[in-house]
């Protein structure tokens, strides 16, 4: 298994490039998302419901109505690891359709 390794805030907040929509709250990557209604909100989450269980990262949301709101972070860092940034690129694709 590797080793997950806590980013430093500057590292942190020079990855977000990689992650347009993105920011930084609360020392979680944080983005909320709108879609058409909430059929396609639902949709949108189970998808990265099922990506997020392969990848075993989970993230902390949020839904109401047409609303999807996400937090990533890493628990076994207590901060943020490449993992929420490499999980918030593919959340990226997903939403992209």
């Amino acid at each position: 298994m590797v080793e997950i390794t806590r980013l430093s805030d500057d590292e942190a907040h020079a990855r977000l490039v990689e992650v347009p929509g993105w920011t930084i709250e609360h020392g979680k990557l944080h983005r909320a998302f709108e879609f058409r209604d909430f059929v396609e909100a639902f949709g949108f989450m189970t998808r990265v419901a099922l990506l997020a269980e392969k990848l075993d990262h989970h993230p902390e949301w949020s839904n109401v109505y047409r609303h999807v709101v996400i937090d990533l972070r890493t628990h076994d860092v207590d901060g943020l690891s490449v993992r929420d940034f490499g999980l918030a690129a593919r959340i990226n694709q997903l939403a992209a359709g």
